[in-house]
This record gives C-alpha cells, sequence and structure tokens, in this order.
C-alpha cells in the first residue's frame, strides 16, 4: 500500500490511562504538511496526552502514533519536529542568544535542512531585543517568547504547540501569528491547542474537538461553526434587554453601553419583532455564530450524555 508522504504525523486507535483515568480512548488522526490542527476541548480531555504520544513522551496502551511513519523516539524524526510545551526545563543562566544557539546546534547535523541564523530566529519569534538578557530574568510572557524561538530554531517540519500564547500580551501573541502563518506557507505542519478560541478560528485549517479523550467533532472551523443554528444580533436599541431576553427563540440578550447584543436561535423572528417594536432601531447586524459557541454546545451535549 502507497504511503501518503503529505502526512507527517498520526495517531492510530490510540488510547492512553493514568491508572484508572482514561485520558485518550481509541483516537485517530492526522497531520499534513503545510495544516495547522487545533486540538480544542476542556480541561482534561487529552490534548496534552495527544500532543506527549505524538512526540514520543509517552507510549499509548493501545494503538499507535508515529512521526513521519517512524517512531517518535527515532532521533531522524525527531530531528524534524519543534516543540513547545506547557512546561520545559531551560538553563536560567544563560542569554537568550546562548539559548538560541545552543538549540540550533541540536539540528547542525541534519545538512538536508540547516537551520535558521540565531538573528533569523529571534526576529521571527519576536525576541531579538532580548538577545542579551539572561533567560532567568525575563518575564513569565517574555520567557514564552524564547520557549518560541527555541521551537523553531531548526526548521521543524511540523511544530507542537502547546498552549503557545499563554500569558502573552497582544503585540507578542500577533507576532507569534503571523510566524506561525509564514512557517505554514513554507509547508510546515502545526499541531495546536490553545483555550483562546479566537485563536484556533484565526490560525488552524482542521478542528478536532476532544472530550472525554475522544473526537466528537472534526473538520474546518467553517464546518464546525455550522454545527450551531445560534447567530449573533447586535443593534442601537433603547429596548430592555432583560425583556428581550424572555422571547421565543432568544438564547440570552445583554446591553453593552446603547448597543444591545443577543444570541438567537431563530434571528429572522427576532430581527422582525426587533423591527416592529423599535421604530429607531439602528445598525442592526447578525452573525453566525463562532467556534467559541460551537464548541461550548458540542462539549455540553457531550456532558449532557455521559451524565
Amino acid at each position: 500500500m502507497a504511503i501518503d508522504t503529505d502526512v507527517v504525523a498520526e495517531l492510530s486507535g490510540a488510547s492512553k490511562s493514568y491508572g484508572k483515568l482514561l485520558a485518550l480512548d481509541g483516537v485517530d488522526l492526522e497531520v499534513r504538511r503545510g495544516q495547522v490542527l487545533a486540538l480544542l476541548g476542556p480541561n482534561g480531555a487529552g490534548k496534552t496526552t495527544a500532543i506527549s504520544l505524538l512526540l514520543g513522551l509517552l507510549d499509548p496502551d493501545a494503538g499507535s502514533a508515529n512521526l513521519f511513519g517512524e517512531q517518535p523516539r527515532a532521533l531522524t524524526a525527531r530531528r524534524r519536529i519543534g516543540a513547545m510545551l506547557q512546561t520545559t526545563a531551560v538553563p536560567d543562566t544563560l542569554q537568550v542568544d546562548e539559548l538560541i544557539a545552543l538549540f540550533r546546534s541540536y539540528y547542525m547535523s541534519d545538512g538536508s535542512r540547516q537551520p535558521r541564523t540565531v538573528f533569523d530566529i529571534a526576529q521571527l519569534a519576536g525576541v531579538s531585543d532580548l538577545l542579551k538578557r539572561r533567560y532567568g530574568k525575563l518575564s513569565g510572557g517574555q520567557q514564552r517568547g524564547v520557549q518560541f524561538a527555541l521551537a523553531i530554531a531548526g526548521r521543524a517540519e511540523i511544530l507542537f504547540l502547546d498552549e503557545p500564547t499563554t500569558g502573552l500580551d497582544i503585540e507578542a501573541r500577533s507576532t507569534m501569528w503571523k510566524t506561525i502563518r509564514t512557517l505554514v506557507a513554507e509547508g510546515c505542519a502545526v499541531v495546536l491547542t490553545t483555550h483562546y478560541l479566537e485563536e484556533a478560528e484565526a490560525l488552524a485549517d482542521c478542528v478536532m474537538v476532544l472530550a472525554r479523550g475522544r473526537i466528537v467533532a472534526e473538520g474546518s472551523v467553517a464546518q464546525i461553526r455550522a454545527r450551531v443554528s445560534q447567530r449573533r444580533i447586535r443593534c442601537i436599541s433603547a429596548m430592555d434587554a432583560a425583556a428581550v431576553a424572555q422571547w421565543p427563540n432568544v438564547r440570552s440578550a445583554t446591553r453593552n453601553g446603547e448597543r444591545i447584543e443577543i444570541v438567537a436561535d431563530a434571528a429572522e423572528a427576532v430581527v422582525r419583532r426587533l423591527l416592529d417594536q423599535d421604530a429607531h432601531l439602528q445598525e442592526l447586524e447578525i452573525q453566525r455564530a463562532g467556534l467559541a459557541e460551537a464548541f461550548v454546545e458540542i462539549t455540553k451535549e457531550v456532558e449532557a450524555a455521559a451524565a
């Protein structure tokens, strides 16, 4: 059988338990070149366990994990990856430029993919101004930026980013997003876990929602959003938000200054009533439910079924 060379990482029927806790239950996933795969789910859903299996940090109890068709612990596979995990052990006493040079050196023996220069790595990661600072003296957000620089030091063919923007300010997060898009355009694959659903919405080609160790939804952002019929309605109106919240098909209605924001299951009926009851209504906007609403609904369904 021909091997699909676009698949760079794969779990096949992978299960993993910690004592009596089943963290992953028969998970199948593929990561392809030039793709951002976002793994979403509540705490304890199995996201970090899935990444740990793909990295070879853990072995599956059943099923298999592979990188580039090899065992994840194979050195030839590990030289083709980069990883930024939630916890990391980095020498506090080294300067940032020394750290980048050190991590860069781990990839030097692979002649087919020469790593970027220290300067280029720092620029991509947005940490050029930190090069002469000691890592241990940096703030938590600055350290996360340096950890990202270390993850991209070797021209990785696949990046594993586990909650990468936690603790970053808006500018640093924007820089990381821009760099991720640049790397993906060059053919790099990315596995991303994040609690910031707008991050997955902005970056991901494919979304997998994990709950209780299983994949409960999979598809593009648009496909995941389409599973939820809700619409978000915004307008300038003097109507009482609490009263609107009691209307049929309305899930919630809140006031923000002169605007009312409504989440509804049937936007058309709600909009007709708004226009009928408020002749001075202005700036009416209707949007489809975002990834955040879809995520909440999908996970709520899973929890209700398990109860």
